[in-house]
């Protein structure tokens, strides 16, 4: 009995005593710190900024790495400020001789941007820069021994750093046309920058020589390669030089694929033996950015600290109308970063967090579908709002639209919903594709399938992007009429009328009598998508059209928009940079999938377009481009080439002690900018997972009524039997 309830009470008192959290997942040495604590799905592929092209690697790499420019973190529309440039920089514009022309001169045959670099600017602390007393590199040549022993490159005893100067952005450039990377950009860059091809062509050259001589892992030093595009000028200041006019490359400048790569590093990393260890820059990056990685095991955890070098940053001091009320500007001109370290830990499911962001061991959370009815309700005017138990537990919303479009598309090649046959036959099929998107209701499917995250489209071009119309101008007039200050879908009967116009009364073909059947493919995601594509179904149903739903992997998928094969399908667009022509462009017959290997993947051409496109695409923003955006979107949609669709909206909660959260779908360095109060986030810990003593005292009192009625029992025939008997 006593063997039982003695550590049974013990406990209880223990826990009762120590006032801590008990189910607390981290470090007792960690509580109270300034900590951002996050989660992680899968490891990310790339963390080397000339590979890195994904949305998970970016929430990584773009806190270690610094290109020339940023965007304003708080400023909408999206705008490019400098980062570690003193400006954003503005083409010259040169003829075919190098002379200076004017911008909107027609002789333009090469765009020179001139980038100046802050001086005195550090990286962080790392091993490749480490030298000895004579000034030579201390690692450079590791043996495999040493390195087989190391369990990451922080494991060596001596580290160091140096200036960030214009080479090491020229380095990072060139890394582009390594032959032993892929950078998802080579091709686009080398259609621009000047001598890339060629730098590329001379780089496989040596590679193959070197792999011939049995050197197939050593280090190529780009320094002795020279790039015809990309000029030193001083240590601060280099010159690309693009071939004719690409005012969007302004943005790629905001991106890694530009931040810079010191040689050091890239010697360090190149050593045989590291790649073994995976010690390279797609496992440890090294930059000049508020924090550094220092932890990377992909099954568990992936850990952020500060940059000790890092020269500091002033928290922004303008945003959009209403961020100081939202407490946004509370920290204008104060020095970022303002956290310490960030911990993300992996989490498989999202069950396990939700719950510990409820438990308030994750500081943010996004809104899953399963979570979302408990987390946020929708009011009849379609507003977001926090439910009840979300608001008492301190939790914060904030959605954004994201920068990016789902849609349906048609197959312009088709010849039963495409317009490529011209003529009657494309005047039959235009009239079909305005029927079925106006039958489409979108509106509903949002509701539905999407929680209500997000906004019909009206043409292609989302909110926050120069050219978007909102309001009544922005309305399409094909499938949405204005009235008491909002969007309405046309009716049905609209639709049905077009439809019979186009040949299709009550979906059977006038001249043969046989029911229009029209395909649908799309992306198989398993059995729970029955009720998604049954609602597909019952939109085309509408018209009496029969619509076929061919259920296929992602490679098929693919396979089947380049080869134009396909009639519908449903594809969606993430911005690469905030500017009309990365929507516009596809639907530019340029860029025709099936014909030119482009983007275009409905395979959409109208001649009116695409040179509308030319003259819009390398204008400035202004009223002139404006206007020519809005006849482009005018014919885009009276051909309807795609049902426009929707553009998603972001949901982030955040708990209270979290602050300065504001979504940025054009970048991931937003670590910086963010604040925890750690003293406010321990005590809500502590009142929301107090340990519950009541089932251990019950348990305790159960045991105890069970084994103290047995124990008397058992001594009092003890008693007995050492009684002598009677007479005796």
């Amino acid at each position: 009995m006593r063997a039982l309830l003695v550590p049974a009470l013990a406990l209880a008192v223990t826990l009762a005593a120590c006032g801590r959290v008990w189910n607390d997942p981290y470090p007792a040495a960690d509580r109270g710190k300034n900590i951002l604590y996050s989660a992680f799905v899968e490891r990310p592929k790339h963390l080397d900024p000339v590979q890195s092209y994904a949305e998970d690697e970016s929430r990584f790499i773009q806190q270690v790495y610094e290109p020339p420019l940023q965007y304003a973190y708080l400023a909408r529309p999206y705008r490019l400020v400098p980062l570690t440039a003193t400006e954003v920089p503005h083409p010259q514009y040169l003829d075919r001789d190098r002379r200076p022309v004017p911008a909107t001169s027609p002789a333009v045959a090469y765009s020179v941007y001139t980038i100046h670099i802050r001086p005195g600017i550090l990286y962080q602390p790392h091993p490749a820069f480490a030298r000895d007393a004579s000034g030579a590199l201390r690692y450079d040549h590791l043996s495999r021994e040493r390195i087989a022993g190391l369990a990451s490159p922080y494991a060596l005893p001596h580290s160091g750093t140096r200036e960030l100067v214009s080479d090491d952005y020229i380095y990072e450039i060139k890394r582009l046309a390594h032959p032993r990377l892929y950078s998802p950009i080579f091709g686009l860059m080398s259609q621009y920058i000047v001598g890339l091809s060629d730098l590329a062509a001379r780089l496989r050259a040596v590679d193959e020589r070197m792999k011939a001589s049995g050197q197939g892992e050593g280090w190529i030093d780009l320094r002795k390669y020279p790039l015809a595009g990309v000029e030193r000028v001083d240590a601060h200041t280099f010159r690309i030089t693009l071939k004719g006019r690409y005012p969007q490359f302004v943005y790629w400048l905001a991106m890694p694929f530009f931040a810079p790569v010191p040689w050091e590093v890239d010697k360090f990393f190149q050593q045989p033996g590291m790649a073994a260890k995976n010690f390279t820059l797609d496992w440890w990056p090294v930059g000049t950015g508020p924090y550094m990685l220092t932890e990377n095991n992909p099954n568990a955890r992936m850990v952020l600290e500060r940059n000790p070098n890092f020269r500091g940053e002033p928290y922004p001091s303008t945003g959009e109308p209403g961020d100081r009320r939202e407490g946004l500007l509370a920290d204008a001109g104060k020095t970022m970063p303002f956290i310490d370290k960030v911990i993300f830990s992996r989490e498989k499911e999202s069950i396990p967090y939700w719950n510990k962001f409820l438990q308030g061991y994750y500081d943010s959370s996004g809104v899953s579908s399963d979570n979302f009815d408990q987390a946020v309700r929708i009011s009849v005017e379609g507003e977001a709002a926090l439910t009840p138990q979300m608001r008492r537990l301190g939790i914060q919303l904030r959605t954004s639209v994201a920068t990016s479009i789902l849609y349906i598309g048609f197959n312009w090649l088709d010849p039963v919903v495409g317009g490529a046959m011209g003529g009657a036959a494309a005047e039959r099929a235009r009239k079909l594709r305005q029927a079925i998107s106006i039958a489409v209701d979108m509106e509903e499917y949002l509701q539905i399938f999407a929680n209500g995250r997000g906004i019909v489209a009206q043409g292609p071009i989302p909110p926050g992007i120069f050219g978007y119309r909102g309001g009544a101008a922005g309305v399409d007039p094909v499938t949405h009429v204005w009235r008491d200050g909002a969007a309405h879908r046309r009716a049905l009967a609209e639709a049905k009328r077009l439809l019979a116009e186009a040949g299709y009364p009550d979906g059977r073909d006038a001249r043969t009598g046989e029911p229009l059947v029209l395909y649908l493919d799309t992306v198989s995601r398993g059995p729970g998508d029955k009720a998604r594509l049954d609602w597909w179904r019952k939109q085309f149903a509408k018209l009496s059209i029969q619509l076929e739903v061919r259920e296929t992997d992602w490679n098929r998928f693919q396979e089947k928009i380049r080869k134009g094969s396909e009639q519908i399908f449903i594809l969606g667009w993430d911005a690469d940079y905030p500017d009309p022509e990365n929507f516009l462009f596809l639907l530019d017959g340029a860029q025709s999938r099936a014909l030119h290997n482009g983007e275009n993947a409905a395979n959409y051409s109208n001649p009116e377009y695409d040179a509308l496109f030319e003259r819009m695409r390398n204008m400035p923003d202004s009223p002139e481009r404006q206007k020519l955006i809005d006849r482009m979107v005018d014919i885009a949609r009276n051909d309807a080439p795609w049902i426009w669709g929707y553009f998603p909206k972001d949901y982030v909660l955040y708990h209270g002690w979290l602050s300065n959260v504001k979504p940025n779908d054009m970048a991931r360095n937003n670590i910086k900018y963010l604040r925890v109060d750690p003293a406010q986030r321990a005590a809500y810990q502590r009142r929301w997972n107090r340990p519950m003593l009541w089932p251990l005292a019950l348990l305790v009192a159960l045991i105890a009524a069970a084994v103290v009625p047995a124990v008397i029992g058992y001594r009092r025939r003890e008693r007995m039997a050492a009684l002598p008997p009677a007479g005796k």
